[in-house]
């Protein structure tokens, strides 16, 4: 008989180890008030996939969290988020073209729910094809194309387009009849990096109109180079400024070549060129390295004239103080603008100062506006 209670415990032991928990809804307090009310909506321009939820607030005072439930076309009702009261939007992730449902309430400090409310209407998160709120650069891109387009035909029609005058510019033509003056030859050195970087192809135009001068005042012109490619490149420039000059008999193919591809190798050797050739005028422009102060200075010890030009920053301040002029950043690109007068160059230059003068313009206006306490240029700008 003893067996029926041991039975009865174990049957009630096992059924209470496996039952299934069952999740009991706290029952809504009616003292507490639920948001006012709430409202999905796709997120505007936007690539789709994103819901906003935004709602009223309750009116009770004293409320500390609202409760956030989703439901996705026919499916159940999912818990989804618990924000702060303060809080009265947020933006949920959900799939594309699928009709969405929420419903929230309100739970004050001693954890007491209100009543849920619901959508009355699903949201359907859908991509767009445009971001109305990037409109500014839209219009800026637009008036930035055409002012290329306009510079560009300009300089095509043969127009005269003003440039500033570079100190480093004014200078060329001096160093190089300097360099003619003294029987002494002219190096170019085109940088270190390859026909991958701008500042070499800015190097390589600038290259152009200065053998064209070598060629015109006869004065002898080296040209190292670290790279293979720079170099062929670097060879047919001279070859045809030297035509150009009318001068193809006085092309020498041997003072453009190549040296190594190691860089302080390299610097070494256009170290040694200028001890021995005591050339007139050292001429430093394309991208640059640690080997900047070790090629300036090397170059300042032998008396002769010298110009560097780079976009480097971090080799301007030695370039700066061992070279007697220095052409800074975008100025290198705007020289072999100047000197090799393609028109392309011309009008994206231009171009580029007329989107600068926009640009200041708009920041002294946005300042002055801002002293006032107006955001409107601001807000403009905002992306």
């Amino acid at each position: 008989m003893r067996r029926v209670p041991i039975l009865f415990i174990l049957l009630f032991t096992s059924a209470f180890l496996f039952a299934e928990e069952t999740e009991v809804e706290a029952e809504p307090n009616v003292r507490i008030a639920p948001p006012v009310s709430i409202m999905a909506m796709d997120n505007p321009s936007d690539e789709g996939g994103v819901v906003v939820v935004s709602w009223e607030p309750s009116p009770t005072p004293g409320i500390e969290w609202y409760e956030i439930c989703r439901k996705l076309g026919e499916e159940d009702w999912v818990f989804v988020k618990k924000v702060r009261a303060r809080e009265t939007s947020f933006m949920d992730a959900v799939p594309d073209n699928v009709p969405v449902y929420y419903k929230i309430r309100a739970i004050d400090a001693e954890g007491n729910p209100s009543s849920f409310i619901e959508t009355t209407q699903p949201a359907i998160a859908t991509p767009q094809w445009f971001d109305t709120h990037k409109a500014n650069v839209l219009i800026a891109v637009v008036i930035f194309v055409a002012a290329i387009l306009m510079y560009l035909r300009m300089a095509r029609t043969g127009k005269e387009l003003f440039l500033r005058r570079i100190a480093g510019l004014d200078a060329l033509d001096e160093a190089v009849g300097r360099a003619t003056e003294m029987g002494r030859p002219i190096l170019y050195v085109p940088g270190l990096s390859s026909m991958a970087d701008v500042a070499t192809i800015a190097a390589i135009n600038i290259l152009g109109p200065v053998a064209k001068k070598a060629a015109e005042y006869e004065a002898p012109l080296i040209v190292p180079n670290r790279d293979p490619i720079v170099m062929t490149v670097a060879q047919q420039v001279v070859k045809e400024a030297y035509t150009e000059a009318g001068r193809p008999d006085a092309y020498n193919p041997d003072s453009v070549f190549f040296v190594t591809d190691g860089q302080f190798a390299y610097a070494a050797a256009v170290d040694g060129i200028m001890v021995r050739e005591r050339p007139a005028t050292n001429l430093f422009m394309g991208m640059f390295y640690a080997e900047s102060l070790i090629l300036a200075e090397t170059g300042n010890s032998t008396g002769a004239i010298q110009i560097a030009g780079t976009d480097a920053v971090a080799q301007l301040p030695f370039f700066v103080v061992a070279c007697d002029y220095t052409i800074i950043g975008e100025e290198l690109y705007a020289t072999s603008a100047y000197l090799s007068r393609e028109p392309k160059l011309l009008g994206t230059l231009k171009a580029q100062d007329f989107g600068k003068l926009i640009i200041l313009s708009l920041l002294v206006l946005g300042s002055a506006l801002g002293i006032l306490g107006s955001t409107w240029i601001v807000n403009l700008l905002s992306i």
